[in-house]
């Protein structure tokens, strides 16, 4: 399997952005797949995930604000950025896993990692 992520920039805080990441080699829906993201000087931390049932999960820092889901048609996983504020600010990357039921935001549990897509949120 194989993700390219997509669509980071730079934004302007209250501003929105859609980060796309494809999936190839596999069907996204086969597999847990979430989204985590590295503020600098920071670790890296998990923004949310969307379990092979359809469930979806958030950090407490995103919630009301970020929106996980997939596409099946474009074999996609997506995340809708709104609100963003400054401290949104990193590298965020896709990554799946399929040996864990609800591998949740932990990084350790994932498998398949994208090469990341910077966002960045100017006050």
């Amino acid at each position: 399997a194989q993700l390219v992520e997509s669509g980071g920039g730079s934004v302007q805080a209250g501003g929105s952005l859609r980060l796309s990441c494809r999936f190839s080699g596999s069907t996204v829906t086969t597999y847990d797949m979430a989204w985590f993201r590295q503020p600098p000087g920071k670790e890296r931390e998990g923004v949310a995930v969307i379990n092979r049932d359809g469930s979806t999960d958030y950090a407490d820092s995103v919630k009301g604000r970020f929106t996980i889901w997939q596409d099946n048609g474009e074999n996609t996983l997506n995340l809708y950025l709104s609100d963003l504020k400054p401290e949104d600010t990193g590298m965020y990357w896709c990554a799946a896993s399929r040996r864990f039921w609800r591998p949740g935001l932990l990084e350790s549990r994932y498998t398949y990692w994208g090469q990341g897509t910077q966002v960045t949120v100017s006050s």
